[in-house]
């Protein structure tokens, strides 16, 4: 991946204090000052990050958010004065890679952008399959073919499937996989988790397969293979 990172946020003095931090890494670094500035800097560039402010101009971080996730699996770190855990959990929801609540440490920020950076870049290199009884997880293209047939499914999604099948019958937290998944500690909420697995379970359902995303009770969930 290029070194490129685009930084959308109405606050001018947050964006040239990340953009100094960033460049001083060897990032090259673009500036939306607004929402649909972002999503047409976003559709211009090919960004191998994405750091995004809720409340701007013009179309808000949630709506921006969601643009982004209909084509990219693009890795979005949050970075806002939003620091109700409601917040957290829906930007989870939507698809960010992290959640950084203003004001900020700019070392933290920049060891965040660098462990998000990380795990996506080695997603990438992995280019790995899972099958699984008339399942097929493809993280090199992002997509889950489920009964011959493409699942529609958001880039968190699918990285939790696939987190999950890679580890067959292992039982895991729902903070365990908040860590694995998302990458970072998130402490508060974690319903984002049993969101993500009711979807999935709506999706994949079907009585005859020999697996399932199974709860253990107190516990979490394991991907169950029989």
């Amino acid at each position: 991946m290029d070194k490129h990172i685009l930084v959308i946020d109405d606050d001018k003095n947050i964006c040239e204090v990340i953009k100094l931090y960033l460049q001083k890494e060897g990032y090259t670094v673009t500036l939306a000052y607004d929402g649909q500035a972002g999503i047409d800097a976003f559709e211009r560039e090919v960004p191998e990050l994405i750091v995004l402010d809720i409340m701007m101009p013009r179309k808000d971080g949630w709506d921006v958010l969601k643009h982004i996730r209909k084509t990219s699996a693009v890795p979005v770190i949050m970075l806002t004065a939003k620091g109700e855990t409601f917040d957290k959990v829906l930007g989870l929801e939507l698809g960010a890679d992290d959640y950084i609540v203003k004001p900020f440490d700019p070392k933290e920020f920049i060891a965040r952008v660098k462990a998000v950076t990380r795990r996506a870049n080695k997603q990438e290199e992995e280019n790995t399959e899972i099958v699984y009884d008339e399942l097929i997880i493809n993280m090199s293209n992002y997509t889950v073919l489920y009964k011959n047939e493409i699942v529609e499914m958001p880039p968190k999604e699918i990285e939790l499937l696939s987190f999950l099948a890679s580890h067959p019958n292992k039982v895991f937290t729902r903070e365990q996989l908040l860590q694995q998944v998302w990458d970072f500690e998130f402490f508060g909420d974690s319903r984002t988790v049993d969101v993500h697995i009711k979807r999935l379970r709506k999706k994949l359902f079907d009585q005859g397969k020999n697996w399932e995303i199974k709860t253990v009770w107190g516990v979490g969930y394991k991907f169950e293979v029989r």
